[in-house]
C-alpha cells in the first residue's frame, strides 16, 4: 500500500495513526517540492488535490474517515478502530465528523486566514473561527465527563480525528483552562504512541507553521 500526504499535515496524521495503531505495512510517498515525482502521481489519480490517498493494489482510496474505514476492512488489526455494534460505530462516525468540521474545521480556518497576503487577511473570519472552536471544546468538555476517549469506550477512529484536530487547535486558540476534561483529553492522546510517533515525525516540519509554532508538545 502507499499513503501520499505530508508529515506535517492533520488530516495525513489521521490515517497514519490507523496504520501505526495496527502495524500496517505501507509505503509514505511524501508529497512536497523535493518529491516531484509523487506529486505528479499524486495529481493524475487525485486532481482535486486534497490529501492523504491510499493507494492499495489497483483501488484509491480518498479522504481521512474513507481510509481508515478501508483498512479496518480489509486490512484488520487488533486495534478495531470502528466497532462492530452499529450503534457504538454511529457514536464514532459523529464524534469523527464533529472533530472534522467544528475542531479541524474551525482550526484550518484561522491557519489559511494567516496564509493569504497581508492586504486580504479577514480579522472577523478568525474572530469567527475562533468563537467557533470555543464552543467546540465547551461541548466536547461535557461530552467526555466521565470518558477516556471520544467515543464507544475505546480507543476508535473519533480519536484518530481527535488527536491532530486537537494538537492544532490549540496553537491557534488555547484550551482555556477550566476545561479540564478537554485538557486532559488532548494529554492522552499526545501520550498514545501512535500520536507521539507522528508528533515526532512532524516536527522537523514546525517552522512551516504560519501563526508560529509554539515552544511546547
Amino acid at each position: 500500500m502507499e499513503l501520499f500526504g505530508h508529515l506535517f499535515s492533520s488530516y495525513t496524521w489521521k490515517a497514519l495513526i490507523a496504520f501505526y495503531e495496527n502495524d500496517i505495512p505501507f509505503a509514505f510517498r511524501a508529497l512536497g517540492p523535493d518529491q516531484p515525482e509523487n506529486g505528479a502521481r499524486f495529481a493524475e489519480l487525485w486532481p482535486i488535490g486534497k490529501f492523504p490517498m491510499l493507494v492499495d493494489g489497483g483501488r484509491t482510496v480518498m479522504e481521512s474517515s474513507t481510509i481508515i474505514e478501508h483498512l479496518q476492512l480489509h486490512h484488520p488489526g487488533p486495534v478495531r478502530l470502528i466497532p462492530e455494534s452499529p450503534e457504538q460505530a454511529i457514536e464514532v462516525r459523529m464524534l469523527d465528523r464533529i472533530s472534522d468540521n467544528y475542531v479541524m474545521g474551525n482550526m484550518q480556518r484561522v491557519v489559511a486566514n494567516a496564509l493569504r497576503p497581508p492586504e486580504r487577511r479577514d480579522p472577523v473570519e478568525v474572530d469567527q473561527a475562533k468563537a467557533a472552536l470555543e464552543t467546540a471544546y465547551r461541548w466536547l468538555d461535557g461530552w467526555l465527563g466521565g470518558r477516556e476517549w471520544a467515543a464507544s469506550g475505546r480507543f476508535s477512529m473519533a480519536d484518530c480525528a481527535f488527536g491532530p484536530a486537537l494538537f492544532y487547535a490549540d496553537w491557534v486558540h488555547r484550551i482555556p483552562d477550566e476545561l479540564a476534561n478537554v485538557k486532559a483529553y488532548r494529554a492522552r492522546l499526545l501520550a498514545r504512541p501512535s500520536i507521539s510517533r507522528c508528533v515526532e515525525e512532524a516536527r522537523p516540519y514546525r517552522p512551516l507553521f504560519p501563526l508560529g509554532a509554539p515552544d511546547r508538545d
